[in-house]
């Protein structure tokens, strides 16, 4: 059985100057390339972000902008039965401009029991490695989360530690003043932190400036992420579901599901 995955703390306020959990390096003292994934927090996220996360050397999350209604920021996909079943954290509504650090959750609606029994007694009920996550699963929702950054952050947290992902996070909140928009946002981001080069997804072409970038001497390398396939306890047979939170994977793949993801890349 693994060892914990669930942080050991509520306190998802990473500083700028976090240090690596293992090595201790920080970003701006790696040699050679130094790749930066910068995304908006999710919600149990999904595979891509995983393997977006797993191939940089930090993760920034962008929690500064805007929070997007009907986004991944508060919701995801999880196994259902004969398809996909979706979860959402419910928001309390305020301004259409608010950021996503700012969004509080609705704690009137009892969410978390709600998503804790879909997960352990409906969707994930006789997957292979269920029992090995239980109690970290469990704890996550037994705790009270104010605001949905840290919600997803923590959520982010647990998935990459039951992958066995050590890739460092750090809040964009917590980087200083970022004044950028768009893509000069992002190239800021991976200047602040020493990156030289920044590792987007593929969906992201067409609206992200790479001229802008290499303007703050930082390249972009696209993904190119492939969806891995594996054999799923809710889908029947010949039958796969993507595009689901990277849980998904971890119980029905336990200790396997690292390299289950990294052999669907494509070859250099």
């Amino acid at each position: 059985m693994p060892g914990p995955i669930f942080p050991t703390s509520t306190d998802t306020s990473l500083a700028p100057h976090e240090q690596h959990a293992a090595t201790g390096e920080l970003l701006h003292d790696k040699a050679g390339q130094r790749i930066a994934c910068v995304h908006q927090p999710h919600y149990m996220p999904w595979l891509g972000l995983i393997d977006k996360i797993d191939r940089s050397d930090l993760y920034v999350v962008l929690d500064t902008v805007q929070f997007e209604r009907r986004g991944w920021q508060n919701r995801n996909y999880i196994a259902g039965d004969g398809g996909k079943q979706l979860l959402t954290v419910p928001v309390v509504q305020a301004s259409r401009d608010e950021r996503i650090l700012d969004k509080q959750i609705d704690n009137t609606q009892n969410w978390r029991m709600k998503h804790l029994r879909a997960l352990l007694n409906h969707s994930y009920r006789g997957a292979p490695y269920l029992d090995e996550y239980r109690e970290e699963i469990s704890g996550l929702f037994e705790q009270r989360w104010n605001h949905l950054a840290e919600l997803s952050i923590a959520t982010t947290l647990l998935t990459l530690r039951a992958f066995g992902i050590d890739t460092p996070v750090v809040r964009a909140s917590r980087l200083g003043p970022l004044t950028g928009h768009k893509s000069e946002l992002i190239a800021q981001v991976c200047t602040t932190v020493g990156a030289d080069t920044l590792l987007s997804g593929s969906g992201a072409r067409d609206y992200l400036d790479a001229d802008v970038l290499k303007q703050h001497a930082v390249e972009v390398e696209w993904q190119g992420f492939e969806h891995p396939v594996y054999t799923q306890n809710k889908s029947g047979p010949g039958k796969f579901i993507s595009h689901l939170a990277g849980i998904d994977l971890l119980f029905n793949a336990g200790p396997d599901s690292l390299e289950l993801l990294r052999s669907a890349r494509p070859p250099l």
